[in-house]
């Protein structure tokens, strides 16, 4: 699936891998929750990060914005489960019974990281579930 960015996502894309050194595969504008969401390639997530994050406080401070990172994944299943982190996700189930909907097991103790202030985890998840995976909601179970 081809996920068309736009011109400021182009924009905070470069500026994020030049800061990090690591490769962006995605990059979501949230404007309702005033962040940026990154989707980073698999296996590069603690360098996107930083030591002690010192990598996204960089970026957050110089785009004036909170910083999510999601790490790629290959099956739907991982992808959601990396999407909602830091959430300790127990099983992900995909029904594709009409639209596909992603199941989403977690902690009780752990639903309010999935969801996140006002919703922008869960929504975050979802945005990019649905653009990369054609996932069309995130159930949490």
């Amino acid at each position: 699936m081809r996920v068309e960015l736009s011109d400021e996502a182009r924009r905070l894309v470069a500026l994020f891998e030049d800061e990090a050194g690591v490769t962006v595969r995605d990059c979501v504008v949230d404007e309702d929750h005033e962040q940026v969401v990154y989707m980073v390639k698999r296996g590069q997530m603690a360098d996107a990060i930083g030591p002690g994050g010192q990598t996204v406080e960089r970026v957050e401070e110089a785009i004036g914005r909170d910083v999510k990172l999601v790490e790629a994944a290959e099956t739907p299943e991982d992808f959601v489960a990396n999407a909602l982190a830091p959430a300790a996700v127990y099983n992900v189930t995909v029904s594709e019974n009409g639209d596909t909907v992603a199941y989403v097991e977690v902690a009780q103790a752990d639903r309010g990281a999935a969801i996140g202030r006002d919703g922008r985890n869960i929504d975050a998840a979802r945005k990019l579930a649905k653009r990369h995976f054609d996932i069309v909601d995130i159930e949490l179970t």
